[in-house]
């Protein structure tokens, strides 16, 4: 089993571990232009794969993993020797040359900044207090798997747009956009509006609908609004409850609800 080596905001860990069967156990290529942590990835171990994201850092590290986990892995090792709060803000800071240093940055930053949450200021900076978590490498951590895993998927850092247009019929396509109405008490929606506006998600929905007319099977989870249920009214849409851990203040923790949606 791999388990997917970072800790993202909207995850989905909690739903291939309850809803594993709502995924197809058939299709031809699998698109994730939404990466994040690649859970639903990992879990579907597809034979062919494309997999972007819009955060270039994020593919980097995705990518230094499936040439090197090796490097990646002593790189790693050194950060755990060396944490603390005042190493944490200095390596924070850093302008690292090369992508396996830089790909160790961003693992040791995702697990011991507050709560694995990914913000960068306007400057592009990220900028992520230190958290509460001190382990770097994790006995879950089998990064071997993870870049054998990898070897099967073209990693890209695109636009959702140029991803999903290249699916055609019998393709399974995973999307995971960030959710840009409140709902939920969603303490991110301010930060996620500014990197994935209103008009995004209505481009999102049009360029769906094509891949959808082209034969592909989409499936994708996002927040449970009417304006979200207007856009995808065509769509076979279900309601899914879950855990919310991600809130700042434990009034904002507690239960959830997101859309999954079939197209």
């Amino acid at each position: 089993m791999t388990i997917p080596f970072l800790k993202w905001a909207g995850g989905k860990r909690w739903l291939v571990k309850n809803h594993s069967e709502l995924f197809p156990n058939s299709y031809n290529r699998y698109f994730e232009p939404f990466l994040g942590s690649g859970a639903v990835f990992f879990h579907l171990k597809p034979k062919n794969a494309v997999l972007s994201d819009a955060n270039p850092r994020l593919i980097e590290t995705y990518q230094a993993i499936k040439e090197n986990h090796k490097l990646i892995e002593r790189y790693l090792l050194a950060h755990q020797n060396q944490h603390s709060k005042d190493y944490y803000y200095n390596i924070r800071a850093m302008k690292l040359r090369s992508k396996f240093t830089r790909a160790a940055q961003f693992i040791y930053l995702n697990r011991t900044c507050w709560n694995g949450l990914y913000r960068e200021n306007k400057k592009g900076e990220f900028n992520v207090p230190i958290g509460t978590k001190s382990n770097v490498l994790l006995t879950s951590d089998n990064f071997e798997n993870t870049a054998k895993m990898l070897e099967r998927a073209e990693l890209l850092p695109s636009d959702f747009e140029d991803i999903i247009d290249r699916s055609s019929d019998g393709d399974l396509i995973f999307v995971d956009p960030p959710y840009t109405v409140a709902h939920n008490c969603n303490g991110f929606i301010k930060y996620n509006q500014s990197i994935f506006t209103w008009d995004d998600q209505v481009r999102l929905s049009s360029t769906l609908n094509a891949a959808s007319d082209r034969g592909a099977h989409i499936i994708m989870t996002n927040a449970d609004h009417p304006s979200i249920r207007n856009l995808y009214k065509q769509a076979n849409i279900e309601v899914k409850s879950r855990s919310s851990i991600i809130g700042g203040r434990n009034s904002k923790r507690g239960k959830t609800s997101e859309l999954f949606i079939q197209l």
